[in-house]
Order: structure tokens, then sequence, then C-alpha cells
């Protein structure tokens, strides 16, 4: 399978009822919650070409979608509502998708900080190799706006009662300040440059390795979390959830 992955536009607001469908499907599957969305509220960010749309090349279906929200007066940016079509999975898709919606969030927001939230370990890879770190919820931003757009989440609860300092989620933090604090090497030094490419691949490699650690660490704060409001459940069952394809 190939798909066209693009920056939305005025032209693909006719697909927004079958995304806005897609994401409440994919919401169903996982248990657990993208928050709810309006098609009029879709269409707008294609307007405003703050979302990225996939379509499956052949069939001309909408293959997946993601969209770009600003919070705290511009200084964050949350990539939210990754969805891809329950046909289109373990293509390699929502990479790809989050890729683009990376770049538009850069692209638009050079100084802002890009963040988001997810269950999904396939997503926490991918945030991870885009440069993500995972963080505590304190350093995310504090516009009540975006916790609010929890509130459709089955996990709401969780949230509210440990004082929007834990929940099944995982906040993952991207700072462009990283960034300036590596230094630019010339093309004029292959052999630094070489060091450096090996020297990444390596972070990559620890990063994943890490991301092994936080999923169990994940299970057993899912645990203590559902305890907390009464309901049992082991980690086996708990592995059950977050195994969908998107974050908030």
């Amino acid at each position: 399978m190939s798909f066209t992955v693009q920056i939305a536009n005025e032209s693909h607001v006719h697909y927004a009822e079958k995304i806005c469908e897609l994401m409440e499907i994919s919401a169903k599957q996982r248990g657990t919650g993208i928050a709810k969305r309006d098609p009029e509220y879709i269409k707008n960010k294609m307007r405003d070409g703050k979302a990225i749309i996939a379509f499956e090349d052949q069939s001309l279906i909408v293959a997946g979608f993601c969209y770009i929200e600003t919070w705290g007066h511009g200084k964050y940016v949350a990539n939210s509502g990754l969805i891809v079509n329950h046909e289109f999975r373990q293509s390699g898709l929502a990479t790809k998708i989050k890729e683009q919606a990376f770049a538009l969030s850069r692209q638009k927001y050079p100084d802002a900080k890009v963040f988001g939230l997810t269950t999904s370990l396939p997503v926490m890879k991918i945030n991870s190799d885009l440069g993500y770190k995972p963080v505590t919820f304190s350093e995310l931003t504090d516009d009540e706006q975006f916790w609010k757009g929890c509130q459709s989440c089955v996990n709401y609860d969780i949230l509210t009662r440990t004082s929007r300092k834990h929940c099944l989620c995982t906040g993952m933090l991207f700072d462009p300040a990283w960034e300036k604090s590596n230094v630019e090497v010339s093309t004029e030094m292959p052999k630094i440059k070489s060091i450096n490419h090996e020297r990444k691949e390596k972070e990559q490699s620890k990063r994943y390795s890490k991301l092994k650690v936080y999923n169990r660490w994940m299970k057993r704060k899912a645990v203590i979390l559902f305890k907390m409001i009464g309901i049992n459940v082991n980690e086996s069952e708990v592995d059950k959830i977050g195994s969908g394809q998107s974050g908030k």
C-alpha cells in the first residue's frame, strides 16, 4: 500500500464527518479517549492549514488524520487527534502522519514546545524518534482549556482524583531549546559529522530501550491508579488498554 500524506485544506472539508467517525471508533476500540470533536471544528483546522490528512492512493479512502492546536498563548503546541483507519494499521502510516504534523508545528510555531498525551506505546516510540521526552504533567501546559478536553475520556476520573498529576496517559514533550544547545558541525568536518551521526543513533537506541522500561512502569502505575478508584485489575488486563494507534 502507498499513501499520500499532506496538509489539509478547504478542498478536504467534506471528509470532516468521516474523520470524526474514525476518531470515535478508535477511542472505543482502545477504551481510552481522544477528546470528541465536532465536524465543524475539524473543518476549521483544515481551512487554517493546521491539519494533516492521509489517503490510500488506490482507493482514495481517508487513511489517517492529525491536527495541531496551540495552548498557553502559543507557548505550547499539541499534535492532537491522531487516527489511522483500522484498514491501514501496521503500515507505518502513523509515523508518516506524526512526522508531517511535527514538521508543520515547527514551521508555524518554531519557538513553541510541542507536546502530547498518549497511552499508546507505538506513539511513544514515534514521539521519541522525533525528539520528545517523557515528562511529568506539571511540565505541560497549564491552559485549562486543554485539560477540559480530557473530560470525554473514560479515565478522566483518575486525572481529577490525582489533582491532575497522574493518569494512564504519559506526557511527552519536545522543547526547541534543546536544539539550540547542540552545536552545529560544518560540512567541512565530515569526520566529526560521522561521529555525531553515530552518537545520535546510540541516543535513539537508548530512548527505545527506555520505552520498554516506561511500558512496565505504566502498567504498574495503571494498576495502582485503578485500585485508587476501587477497580481491581492485574498487569495483563492493563496491557489491553492503550493498544490503539492514537493519543490526545
